[in-house]
């Protein structure tokens, strides 16, 4: 049990911190505003600078594809539409359970809005135990337990996509998104071997390739964001040099005092929550992150939406960034979703709560489990001693 008194003095000190640490938080907010609008003055000479030196940064930077000065007003949608949304939980394998296996479970929600119709709210789990799934990704170096969080990923964008188009086939006349909590930019791939991704990331853009092909809007919803991609076009700004060749002008400097970084580590949502009212979105970024060169068509967007409780990120393929109906509509759904779900999407916390494993889903899991293996004449199915000893605590 954690004593919480002995923690009270380091919770002043913390506090402290805290403190001294957003007041120079705002005085780095004060410049970025500054250079913010010196940028889009100068956004022409900027964008061909990101264009000709990306690879000599040493810093990921997002390229705008409107003006920085372009700020859209959003009106949440008051007509019938669907919304669907998948998430995904999960129930990792231990040694010392009654068999070395895991569980995938896929929450999803189709929300039908002013028609009538009731919604779909349901999940659908998945066992995997062959050798192939516990032990494959061991050839890349990839842990069971991080090739289990990656299949899910997997599993979340299938599953949306498969629902989307059995959803249009019923209503193909009703405006609709297919929405997901989090990054289309999946960072976390570029982490991995290129054989392990080619066992992940094609499944997923195949997903992508169905909605695109129906015309159904994609997008993710990125809560509390921490990218910095689009404050980092600012440090072209602040660049003094002709050439922004970080590798030759600044690589014998500490990384805190390069001319750029006396607006860092400032991120995007901070940055905006200074440039947007309530309903406004940002414009419209093109990701270069690593991982988009194996995106092929599916280039990922992003902008950033004020939905009144906090800065979103908005993360959105091609065919719904570039087309302006669908990424209006995609935002119209998302504002009206925000304000249902009284500061985050209703959609998205509904299938987060269809996917959800209690402790309680977990122990049923093994109870099933083990009636099964006993039922197939397996012997001696038990708990290892450390986890029966654990479940069975004195304190």
């Amino acid at each position: 049990m954690l004593d919480l008194q002995k923690l009270m003095g380091q919770m002043q000190g913390m506090s402290e911190q805290l403190q001294k640490e957003a007041q120079q938080l705002t005085v780095k907010l004060d410049r970025a505003q500054t250079i913010f609008h010196e940028a889009a003055i100068n956004q022409d000479i900027l964008n061909q600078k990101n264009e000709q030196w990306r690879d000599r940064l040493i810093f990921n930077c997002a390229e705008p594809v409107e003006s920085l000065s372009q700020i859209h007003a959003i009106a949440p949608i008051t007509s019938q539409h669907i919304v669907l949304a998948t998430d995904g939980s999960q129930i990792a394998p231990s040694r010392h359970e009654i068999a070395y296996c895991y569980l995938i479970n896929i929450g999803r929600v189709a929300i039908y809005y002013n028609s009538g119709i009731y919604p779909l709210l349901d999940n659908v789990p998945e066992v995997f135990y062959k050798t192939e799934d516990l032990y494959k990704a061991r050839q890349w170096g990839i842990q069971t337990e991080q090739w289990m969080t990656l299949r899910r990923t997997v599993a979340e964008n299938v599953a949306l996509a498969n629902l989307a188009i059995e959803t249009i086939a019923v209503s193909p006349e009703l405006p609709i998104l297919a929405f997901t909590d989090g990054a289309l930019i999946h960072w976390e791939f570029d982490e991995i071997p290129a054989d392990a991704r080619s066992q992940l990331l094609p499944d997923i853009l195949a997903a992508w390739g169905d909605l695109k092909a129906q015309g159904i809007p994609l997008a993710g919803y990125i809560s509390a964001p921490r990218a910095a991609e689009a404050t980092n076009f600012l440090r072209l700004q602040l660049c003094p040099f002709e050439q922004p060749d970080c590798n030759t002008n600044c690589s014998a400097k500490p990384l805190d005092s390069a001319p750029c970084s006396q607006i860092q580590p400032l991120r995007d949502g901070t940055l905006w929550s200074r440039l947007l009212n309530v309903g406004e979105c940002s414009p419209l970024w093109k990701s270069h992150a690593r991982i988009m060169e194996e995106y092929d068509e599916y280039q990922i967007y992003f902008c950033y939406l004020h939905v009144g409780t906090e800065i979103a990120r908005i993360e959105m393929p091609a065919w719904t960034a570039l087309d302006v109906n669908l990424r209006s509509q995609a935002l119209q759904i998302i504002l009206a979703q925000v304000q249902k779900g009284y500061g985050y999407p209703v959609a998205l916390a509904e299938a987060h709560n269809q996917a959800v494993v209690t402790g309680s889903d977990r122990r049923r899991f093994f109870a099933i489990l083990e009636q099964q293996m006993v039922k197939s004449g397996l012997r001696n199915v038990t708990t290892s001693y450390k986890e029966s000893r654990k479940r069975s605590s004195i304190a």
